[in-house]
């Protein structure tokens, strides 16, 4: 095996990479002017994460940069997601922007409703009997069951053949 010669403490020459050309440097101008927010809520349901924070306006619930009815393609999901909307009447003097990731569209709509939830009692602790009584407050911690060995599906045998 021959390696190449190089002087006592010198690095082996590597080829130069081409540098790109430098980017306009525009200065970052906020497309909305947007109120600072009074309170956050993270829901969770199966695997969705919804991060919800509550703003004074006039209503509206964006969810991932899109209006909720947009988002939400069945209207049980829609009506998931608006849920603490229509239970507190105060609710609508605020306006909802909400990031959801991971899940399906109802569990993310579940997630973005128990976000809601926790971000309005985080701005006023007097809605938490409210919204506690609707159950708006609970985790919903069902989760798929596992697949067993042995077993077609979680609780599922194969077909059994008795002769």
């Amino acid at each position: 095996m021959a390696q190449a010669k190089t002087s006592k403490g010198a690095a082996p020459k590597t080829p130069a990479t081409p540098k790109r050309p430098a980017a306009s440097k525009a200065p970052k101008v906020a497309a909305v002017k947007r109120g600072m927010p009074l309170a956050h809520g993270v829901g969770r349901r199966k695997s969705a994460v919804a991060r919800v924070w509550l703003r004074r306006g006039t209503g509206s619930i964006v969810v991932n940069g899109r209006d909720y009815r947009e988002y939400f393609n069945t209207d049980i999901a829609r009506l998931d997601a608006a849920t603490p909307y229509r239970i507190l009447p105060t609710a609508a003097n605020y306006s909802i922007e909400a990031n959801v990731r991971g899940g399906g569209a109802h569990a993310q709509a579940g997630a973005v409703c128990l976000g809601i939830a926790r971000a309005l009692v985080a701005n006023d602790e007097t809605a938490r009997p409210t919204l506690r009584e609707f159950g708006l407050l609970t985790v919903d911690a069902r989760r798929k069951e596992r697949k067993k060995y042995g077993q077609k599906a979680a609780r599922r045998k194969f077909q059994f053949v008795k002769r």
